[in-house]
């Protein structure tokens, strides 16, 4: 969202982006748009929408814009009342397939009400989404025509150092789906250390089964970490992973951010065999890409990316040529004219 809110700022548009206040939520810092939280009294359960989106509502009413912008499902109903009450027009930028996530889907009252929400609005907005598989589901199941605009990574220069010590790393939420209950395990066989830096709804179990399995002193849980000092550990990677279990339709449409991160920092990577990450890897070799997700799969994937140099070098040198095609730089052309051309309808 730094990313889109600050490409619209610099070409003209007055952003303000709305969130929600935890009584863990970090400063604020300066950015060239408006940033607003709203307190929030209950930070779980169903409670926490409907004290959220209460608010958001109301807030909508109120503050001064022509276009609302509802990011993901999550904040979809209170934008979708509110425009129509403000007669404002109305985008929807769709991050992953929410009805499809595990955590819904699994949940058959969860996955009730979000369903009736997705039906409800999403054929009632105009938006964009992160990948071809995504904006086809959208397509096929609501006949909305959706922009795409990938989650990339801002190209910077980079010089790769050397790296003495060769370490696995995790990047981004750990999160129920991420394939930890395989990826851990896999561990008792890698030759390397994985570290993992993030924190999600999937984490005191993640750090539980690294004690079950014995891999206590190998896989190394960092929590949260500032951007800065995570883009020192991608540098500093040998190998970035970026799986997902395969039951999710959002997860096997995903085209994660810290696949973009990985290869803008020149780091190989293990992935998924995946439609985005087949159709990138068919053009630029980047990753190490298994179609099981087995220990044992993932093991020897992770071994041979530590242990055979001259792979690990072709795909390093590629994912230095592909971060000058997928990079924020080009993503934001094609956000820029998905909102100038909707601004101006």
């Amino acid at each position: 969202m730094i990313r889109i809110c600050t490409t619209l700022a610099e070409a003209g548009y007055k952003v303000t982006i709305i969130g929600f206040r935890k009584k863990s939520s970090p400063p604020l810092s300066k950015r060239p748009y408006r940033q607003l939280r709203l307190p929030i009294v209950v930070e779980k359960s169903k409670l926490m929408y409907a004290d959220f989106w209460t608010k958001l509502f109301f807030r909508l009413m109120t503050i001064k814009a022509d276009i609302f912008c509802a990011i993901d499902l999550d904040t979809i109903l209170p934008v979708y009342y509110a425009s129509i009450l403000r007669n404002k027009k109305r985008i929807y930028d769709a991050h992953e397939l929410f009805t499809e996530l595990k955590e819904v889907t699994t949940r058959p009252a969860v996955a009730k009400m979000w369903n009736w929400i997705e039906r409800k609005t999403v054929p009632n907005f105009p938006g964009y989404t992160v990948g071809e598989g995504c904006a086809k589901y959208f397509l096929d199941k609501y006949g909305v025509h959706y922009g795409v605009v990938r989650s990339a990574t801002v190209l910077r220069p980079i010089e790769i150092p050397e790296k003495k010590e060769k370490y696995i790393l995790y990047q981004g939420s750990v999160n129920v789906g991420r394939c930890f209950e395989e990826l851990i395990p896999a561990m008792k066989w890698v030759h390397a250390p994985l570290i993992v830096c993030g924190e999600g709804n999937f984490y005191k179990e993640a750090q539980e089964l690294a004690k079950v399995h014995g891999v206590e002193d190998k896989v190394i849980f960092k929590g949260y970490v500032p951007p800065e000092k995570l883009r020192d550990y991608t540098l500093h990677a040998w190998v970035g992973v970026t799986l997902f279990e395969p039951e999710s339709k959002s997860n096997q449409n995903s085209l994660a951010n810290r696949f973009f991160d990985y290869m803008h920092h020149g780091v190989p990577q293990l992935c998924a065999g995946y439609f985005e990450y087949k159709r990138i890897n068919e053009t630029y070799e980047i990753s190490c890409l298994i179609q099981d997700l087995e220990p044992s799969t993932i093991a020897a994937a992770l071994n041979r990316l530590l242990e055979d140099e001259a792979y690990h070098k072709r795909l390093q040198d590629n994912a230095l040529e592909a971060r000058k095609v997928y990079c924020w730089q080009e993503e934001a052309k094609t956000l820029l004219k998905i909102y100038d051309e909707f601004a101006g309808s």
